[in-house]
């Protein structure tokens, strides 16, 4: 099935803007939902419509770039655009997809769209192939350390989130993979929930909780606005071994 991108792109130059425009217009399966000079007006529009990638400009009036990539939810990825290279650091800190030095060209371009493609739209052939033969779900297989681990799901305590790379906490042992959180996550059974942009648990692994973090085995991790009531709704079901 071929995955459509919808792309927003925000810069308060507007020569800047077209330029990206006809970069995208030359890709396939690529959809430009909106062109914003201003993160005001590009945060109402992510908000109300389907963003899945934002060219973003660092220097705008108003609300920087940097400000605006910290109040964007998780799906929405991030390719930052500027002058000034100094930034590149604090746009990676932000888990940016890429940085893009200005003036861009074209095939410099493509590598962005590119690492946004393996990073987000491709799941690993490894982790597929562990879900659909795990025995009555109760486990899957990740890369690490040039191997592949299994991983019990009634051993996991949480997981977390640490850039491109996800740590595994188990009950004996903790797993690092180069994995993104979001394709792990649909993976999972439904025992497992999101409660921060950073962190999966087990519902069944809960020692205690209250309305911003939940304990697990003397941890307390934060549970995020954008999860709680969802998260709060399904820590009062109980949940079932293996849904």
């Amino acid at each position: 099935m071929t995955h459509i991108i919808n792309c927003l792109i925000v810069d308060d130059e507007r020569i800047a803007c077209e330029i990206i425009e006809s970069y995208l217009k030359k890709i396939a399966n690529v959809n430009i939902v909106g062109m914003c000079y201003n993160s005001i007006e590009a945060l109402e529009l992510i908000n109300s419509k389907e963003v899945d990638l934002v060219f973003m400009d660092i220097h705008m009036p108003e609300l920087s770039g940097l400000s605006l990539a910290k109040l964007v939810g998780d799906h929405t990825k991030i390719i930052f655009t500027t002058a000034y290279r100094e930034y590149a650091l604090n746009g990676f800190e932000l888990k940016a997809i890429d940085y893009l030095l200005k003036p861009i060209s074209f095939e410099r371009f493509i590598q962005a769209i590119n690492t946004y493609k393996e990073r987000v739209l491709t799941v690993p052939t490894e982790l597929a192939k562990s879900a659909d033969n795990s025995v009555s779900n109760e486990f899957i297989y990740v890369r690490s350390e040039r191997k592949m681990v299994r991983v019990n799901f009634n051993e996991v305590l949480y997981i977390e989130s640490l850039s491109d790379y996800l740590k595994i906490n188990c009950e004996d042992k903790e797993i690092i993979t180069r994995e993104t959180i979001s394709n792990i996550e649909e993976m999972l059974p439904k025992c497992f929930v999101r409660i921060h942009r950073s962190f999966i648990i087990p519902l069944r692994k809960i020692d205690s909780y209250t309305h911003e973090l939940v304990e697990i085995k003397g941890k307390e991790l934060p549970i995020s606005r954008n999860y709680r009531d969802s998260v709060l709704e399904q820590i009062k079901i109980p949940s079932r071994t293996n849904e």
